[in-house]
């Protein structure tokens, strides 16, 4: 059977999957994962900058593969990759790495990079952003965008970019050493992500750039989400020269990949932060210019198909934030408790009520369309303060949140059918599920996790 390697290169880890053709369909064989540990200082935009070293970065690759049975490298045939999408590194084309014998055969280290500049990078203040001319996109230009970056450096530190001649995301730039290009291709995911690109023709905001004296020079080509992007040039940890390497991908369109299955489903992720993801009926073309006041984004996917994704800051983040006020207050009241103790207490005290008239508007973190709405607590009676009823209602608001941000409505009108329930908050919370279960008159189907590493090796 055939065997492909998924690889997802993350914020805090990297990890590599086995996926072999079965006669039942795909199957996952094998899979490692590795925390990178890459987190850089960026003294140039300290303290707002948000930098990882890429040395690092290829390290827990190197060590991942290494971990995966020699055996079955060797019958890779695909190499898929995704990664974070609005992250930018640059390199120098020819040097961009430099290839050694390694225990498990041939691997690249990198030579003339950059550090990786994350999607979470806050240079790029707002009165920045608005000097910056407007995209012609369906996509709001925000700080840690691809493009957003460069300008930020061609503005702030031009001799910086004056050591590369590529650019592109950290999966980008795996892809690029692997096949040797030349010049980097980019998918239309990674593109959208970058910002100053139009999906509907396909092409960067050269003109708008141009005028603004942007390198233009450093934007990758740009091809469509599962195609090849070329073929290993050696041997690389064991897997064969010639190995088709596909494009790569964004790494929230290869989590949706690994367990969305029907058109009719929908995905509703809750862990760190959350998402509820429907997948928009065919031939539908995003709005010609974005709407920053909507909860919802349009994300290009596969075969020229759109995903609309409700995307909340808020989520798991909002829960163990309250667990840690908890803690805090036990503390400053003289008793020590340890967090992972009052999890497991204060879900049992919430599936001991089953309803709570309290209301509680989590927003935390804001949102990204409304960025000054922060948490609230209301309808508070006197007989609705236990435990228990404050859990409840933390729980339904997180839910009820997602919601209002994607309607029950909405989710109709499209034609979904189903729920697929994934993400470690959702799956660890017995109190959450029963409130998506509330909420949303849809059947719902939890266990299949999303995996990105596994989209990725699904798609070739």
């Amino acid at each position: 059977p055939t065997c492909v390697l998924g690889i997802d290169l993350g914020t805090t880890s990297v990890k590599a999957a086995l996926v072999t053709g079965t006669e039942r369909g795909l199957a996952l064989a094998q899979s490692c994962s590795r925390e990178t540990q890459a987190h850089s200082d960026s003294p140039g935009a300290a303290p707002q900058g948000m930098e990882q070293d890429v040395q690092k970065i290829i390290r827990a690759l190197n060590e991942c593969l290494a971990a995966l049975p020699q055996q079955q490298l060797q019958q890779v045939t695909h190499i898929g990759i995704s990664g974070q999408m609005h992250g930018v590194v640059f390199w120098k084309s020819d040097k961009g790495c430099k290839w050694s014998e390694s225990g498990t055969g041939p691997a690249f280290e990198p030579h003339k990079v950059s550090h990786l500049v994350t999607w979470q990078d806050g240079r790029c203040s707002p009165t920045f952003l608005t000097s910056l001319p407007l995209p012609q996109s369906h996509v709001s230009l925000a700080t840690g965008f691809g493009c957003a970056t460069v300008f930020w450096y061609s503005k702030n530190s031009p001799d910086f970019l004056k050591a590369y001649d590529a650019a592109g995301t950290i999966q980008d730039y795996v892809v690029a050493m692997l096949c040797d290009l030349k010049k980097p291709l980019m998918s239309v995911q990674n593109a959208a992500s970058w910002g100053y690109f139009n999906c509907r023709n396909k092409s960067w905001n050269t003109d708008i750039l141009k005028k603004s004296s942007f390198p233009v020079h450093l934007l990758p080509e740009v091809g469509d989400p599962g195609s090849i992007a070329g073929r290993t040039t050696c041997a690389w940890h064991g897997i064969p020269k010639g190995a088709k390497v596909g494009i790569a991908l964004g790494d929230f369109q290869c989590s949706v990949y690994s367990c969305l299955t029907e058109r009719t489903d929908a995905v509703l992720n809750i862990s760190t932060s959350a998402q509820l993801t429907i997948s928009m009926p065919l031939g539908f073309q995003p709005p010609g210019a974005p709407d920053p006041s909507s909860a919802v984004t349009y994300f290009p996917y596969f075969n020229g198909d759109y995903l609309a994704v409700a995307a909340s800051l808020n989520g798991g983040n909002v829960l163990a934030t309250f667990v840690g006020m908890v803690a805090q207050w036990a503390q400053e009241l003289g008793f020590q408790v340890q967090e992972s103790a009052i999890y497991p207490r204060i879900i049992q005290a919430a599936l001991a009520q089953k309803h709570s008239k309290l209301s509680v508007h989590p927003t935390l973190f804001g949102e990204r369309h409304l960025p000054e709405l922060l948490a609230s607590v209301s309808s508070i009676g006197a007989s609705e303060l236990s435990l228990g009823h404050v859990t409840r209602a933390l729980c339904h608001g997180l839910v009820e949140n997602l919601c209002s941000m994607l309607p029950v409505q909405h989710l109709e009108e499209v034609g979904v059918r189903r729920i697929l329930g994934s993400g470690s908050a959702l799956t660890r919370n017995e109190v959450l599920r029963q409130e998506v279960e509330r909420i949303f008159p849809f059947p719902v189907v939890y266990g299949k996790d999303v995996d990105a590493a596994v989209g990725a090796a699904m798609v070739m």
